[in-house]
């Protein structure tokens, strides 16, 4: 049995991913047009070098929280809705899974994140953009 002074982050990861959808990217673009909301938490540095997923909303992971809650007093404007569907996207889709987790815990049930997150999108030939569609401070 696995505790918690003897989980890894390999087990962490995998508590995470329990009751949290895990979005293919072949399936983000219908998601977003349906209404997804899609946030990219990956470092500024990675997204200059990597590109951007058209419609997402940059949001740097130590402000997520912060600015998606709406009863933080520092909420982002024409953020989403706690019943909306949120995709959450890193690099390869292990911060992604952690934090979907954490919205999960601030009300946002159905947080999701990109399996194998950009760099599955980009390698899936989807439309990348060198600008971010929108960045949230």
């Amino acid at each position: 049995m696995v505790t918690a002074s003897t989980m890894g982050i390999k087990d962490v990861l995998e508590t995470s991913r329990l009751g949290i959808r895990r979005v293919d990217p072949v399936d983000l673009q219908r998601l977003r047009t349906a209404g997804a909301f899609v946030v990219d938490i990956r470092p500024e540095r990675v997204r200059r070098r990597e590109g951007h997923i058209p419609g997402a909303v940059v949001l740097e992971r130590n402000v997520l929280e912060w600015r998606l809650d709406p009863t933080s007093g520092v909420a982002m404007a024409r953020g989403p809705r706690r019943d909306q569907l949120v995709v959450i996207v890193s690099s390869e889709g292990s911060a992604s899974s952690l934090a979907a987790r954490d919205l999960r815990q601030i009300g946002f049930l159905r947080a999701a994140d990109l399996v194998g997150g950009f760099r599955a999108y980009a390698a899936a030939g989807h439309p990348v953009d060198r600008q971010p569609s929108r960045v949230v401070d």
